[in-house]
């Protein structure tokens, strides 16, 4: 989608927008950050009573850019098959926003962003954040915008656990969530790869205590490997089979699908599985900021919704009036069905109104970025009902 339309001329709306509220936004580790950066867009117009806005929250990686073309890779927006023109999500019908994260590195303020009180980069001093902190910076967005309620809020993976924390947090300002192969906490293995990737960035000498953004020589290859390390589980063992299996990359011309065709009996990417991984961890590195990855995944690892609430997520949602739709995919085993699952139960038992499908794909947690018809039907029906109560 080339282009959005402004409310009213409105200079707040519009694609590649950025605004910088005052705050300060209270955090959960004690700190407050002033002023606050978001970086965000808005695709469609504002209707007259305000009652049409959608609020998309991306994932881990992701970014404000979900419909337009990114501008460092130049690729179209991370979930166009979803939102667009004719799309479940419509500028025709929705007014659209989409900020990119507090801490991230696409304009909000992160690690990379200057700190007011030194004029350098934050890097490390950057204050430890959590999920909620996110929601909460998304809010004040929302005010600065002049919009009270959301007809929906909708997210995948990380953007799931925002999209669930919305209601609770603001339940007043969402009549409708939408959660998309997510869950409710981070469980050990999540918390596992997470460090995984987190040491490997600080093992980059180039990493300096967070302190490389004066010479820009970044810590390219820790990043790389913490991307790579990921990426594993965002994927299917199916999917991966059936994509790579053991194949050797052709070096020669030659048919190499034996097994020491193409090997060269060394560590050069001889699989293709490994030359695909090694390609997305360095393309990685062209788009995102170490440090960041280090926040955002930190704030993934503290987020645990039924934590305020003596470990009962029913709590969570007592009394709630929002609507909400759970989709989960059957190959995920990162936010696994079970982890739906118990969010349905929790909503049933606090007497939410709460529909639920698990859907069937081969390629595990990355099915909700990638085509999926019948996700886009149920999104749309969903979003449907809502418009039409």
């Amino acid at each position: 989608m080339a282009s959005a339309s402004a409310s009213h001329s409105d200079a707040r709306f519009g694609l590649d927008r950025r605004v910088t509220l005052l705050g300060p936004l209270p955090l959960d580790c004690g700190a407050a950050l002033a002023p606050v950066q978001i970086a965000y867009e808005t695709y469609g117009s504002l209707n007259a009573d305000k009652s049409n806005a959608v609020l998309i929250c991306h994932a881990l990686t992701g970014d404000q850019y979900v419909a337009s073309t990114h501008p460092t890779t130049g690729k179209p927006g991370w979930w166009q098959r979803l939102v667009g023109p004719g799309k479940p999500v419509d500028p025709a019908r929705d007014f659209i926003i989409c900020a990119n994260v507090i801490g991230s590195c696409m304009g909000s303020s992160g690690p990379a962003t200057v700190n007011p009180a030194t004029g350098e980069p934050w890097g490390m001093d950057f204050p430890v954040l959590s999920i909620a902190d996110m929601v909460r910076a998304q809010a004040l967005l929302l005010d600065y915008l002049g919009i009270e309620t959301l007809a929906a809020v909708i997210g995948g993976s990380m953007g799931g656990m925002q999209a669930l924390s919305w209601p609770v947090l603001y339940p007043d300002r969402v009549r409708a969530a939408l959660v998309i192969a997510s869950t409710a906490r981070h469980s050990a293995q999540n918390i596992a790869f997470h460090e995984v990737g987190r040491q490997a960035i600080m093992a980059d000498p180039r990493w300096r205590k967070g302190a490389y953004y004066a010479d820009g020589d970044v810590p390219a290859s820790g990043l790389a490997v913490a991307r790579m390390a990921a990426h594993i589980t965002y994927l299917s063992e199916a999917g991966l089979t059936e994509k790579f299996g053991r194949r050797l990359q052709d070096k020669t011309g030659q048919d190499c699908a034996n097994q020491t065709g193409g090997s060269s009996f060394g560590f050069d990417a001889d699989f293709q599985i490994q030359s695909y991984l090694r390609h997305q961890g360095i393309s990685f590195v062209d788009r995102f900021d170490a440090n960041s990855y280090l926040y955002i995944t930190r704030a993934m690892d503290y987020y645990d919704l039924a934590l305020p609430y003596d470990g009962v997520l029913a709590r969570a949602f007592m009394g709630t009036k929002t609507r909400f739709c759970l989709i989960s995919f059957d190959t995920d085993w990162l936010y696994p069905t079970a982890e739906s699952r118990r969010i349905v139960h929790a909503l049933n038992a606090a007497g939410a109104e709460v529909s639920f499908v698990e859907l069937s794909s081969p390629f595990g947690h990355d099915a909700f970025l990638l085509e999926c018809p019948e996700m886009n039907r149920i999104v749309d029906g969903f979003l449907r009902a809502g418009a039409s109560t």
